[in-house]
């Protein structure tokens, strides 16, 4: 089939295993993608795409989609300040330097910066890369131009004065966007050269799960080559465990999800390490989080839970072991709207309401009409205050109660 080829093409130009945002949506954006070329069939397409960088580009910008937001996951960057502080990330030879990868829209490694601004760190000691695989979300972060969706929990508290409000948006300034350098390239085609680009931290949460293994073994070893010997890799909640897999300990950062390499029982390093875990701001949610348990080694030949099954084991109260399987019915079995409109119930439940947002947004992504998910999320940014979102998701929810246009 032509989509399978077209998937492949993608999981060698950018890694992504089209198995983690389904086959059916690759179908959808190439179809899209046809249409605009105006190619008489899939074949004629796919040649296209075989021969043209820019329209394998434009087919990138169409599967890629940006799910960001300022301190997303306020722990990682608390820890950064702490590590540095305490001097776990010295800077007493040359400039501190980061990296953001996958940096979407900006808000990431703008969060970087302001962090490390926050904390007392002058503006010419350290340095952000960041970078991105598409073009679209680099011009945006450019710009440094944002909605409301962008400031979504309480991450940006207190962090205020790095922004000038137009009526529009708010832009961050002039003095957190002069610290961050953005550049167009992915993770398995890297533009920095190993040994020559070494980075004393690096941000990269939440690409490694639309990777097959392979792959995300190959992109933790480029990882490990950009990284100093003591520098500090974050990643994704559900991410540790590839991390680890790969030689890498916990950084014992609480909520940071940070890894580094081992080091040396009593090198200057790990103590100052340790004295930033002892001080480590905790932060403190209205409901304590529940950290997602990896999915519980399954024999292959026991078929994973049912949705019904999960949605029983939501139901008794077992928050943990919900979730749990709820991500290995996605690894198995593929996603799917219901899939991961559930496991946004049951992360919402456990008091993890962005993660849950995250949730709802990827399972809309897979079916707009999908009424639960919609619902769902209109209640939820309802109670964190995003005022003009509900107002759109409730409209959308009218639409479908009405079997109306999506």
């Amino acid at each position: 089939m032509v989509v399978t080829e077209i998937a492949q093409l993608l999981r060698e130009t950018i890694g992504l295993d089209p198995e983690s945002i389904g086959r059916a949506t690759v179908q959808r954006a190439a179809l899209d993608r046809q249409t605009a070329t105006g190619d008489v069939d899939a074949a004629a397409y796919l040649a296209r795409l075989r021969t043209s960088k820019d329209e394998l580009q434009a087919l990138v910008e169409g599967v890629v989609v940006p799910e960001t937001w300022f301190f997303r996951d306020p722990g990682a960057f608390d820890a950064l300040s702490a590590v540095v502080r305490h001097g776990a990330v010295p800077m007493a030879t040359e400039p501190l330097r980061l990296l953001s990868v996958p940096c979407s829209t900006g808000e990431e490694p703008y969060s970087m910066a302001m962090a490390l601004l926050d904390a007392g760190v002058p503006s010419a000691r350290f340095q952000v890369d960041a970078m991105d695989v598409s073009a679209r979300a680099l011009e945006l972060a450019a710009a440094a131009a944002y909605g409301r969706n962008s400031f979504r929990g309480p991450g940006t508290l207190g962090r205020e004065h790095h922004f000038e409000v137009t009526p529009q948006s708010r832009r961050v300034c002039e003095r957190v966007r002069r610290q961050v350098r953005f550049r167009h390239g992915n993770l398995l085609a890297c533009p920095f050269v190993p040994g020559r680009d070494r980075f004393d931290v690096v941000f990269c949460r939440n690409l490694l799960i639309y990777f097959d293994r392979a792959t995300q073994d190959r992109a933790i070893q480029t990882l490990t080559a950009l990284l100093k010997p003591e520098g500090l890799l974050f990643v994704g909640s559900s991410e540790g465990g590839l991390a680890l897999n790969q030689g890498f300990v916990s950084a014992k950062l609480p909520m940071a999800f940070a890894f580094r390499r081992p080091q040396p029982a009593r090198s200057d390093r790990t103590r100052a390490l340790a004295v930033a875990t002892r001080t480590f701001p905790r932060p403190v949610p209205s409901v304590t989080p529940q950290p997602p348990a990896p999915a519980p080694e399954r024999p292959p030949a026991v078929a994973p839970a049912t949705l019904d099954e999960i949605r029983a084991c939501a139901d008794q109260g077992q928050l943990t072991e919900a979730a749990a399987l709820c991500e290995d019915h996605v690894r198995r079995l593929g996603p799917s709207a219901e899939a991961f409109c559930l496991l946004g119930a049951v992360r919402e439940a456990a008091g993890q309401v962005d993660e849950a947002a995250v949730c709802y947004r990827k399972a809309l992504y897979l079916d707009p009409a999908h009424a639960d998910a919609v619902t769902r999320l209109a209640l939820l940014v309802e109670r964190q205050g995003q005022a003009a979102e509900a107002k759109v998701l409730w409209s959308r929810a009218r639409r479908l109660a009405a079997g109306g246009a999506r």
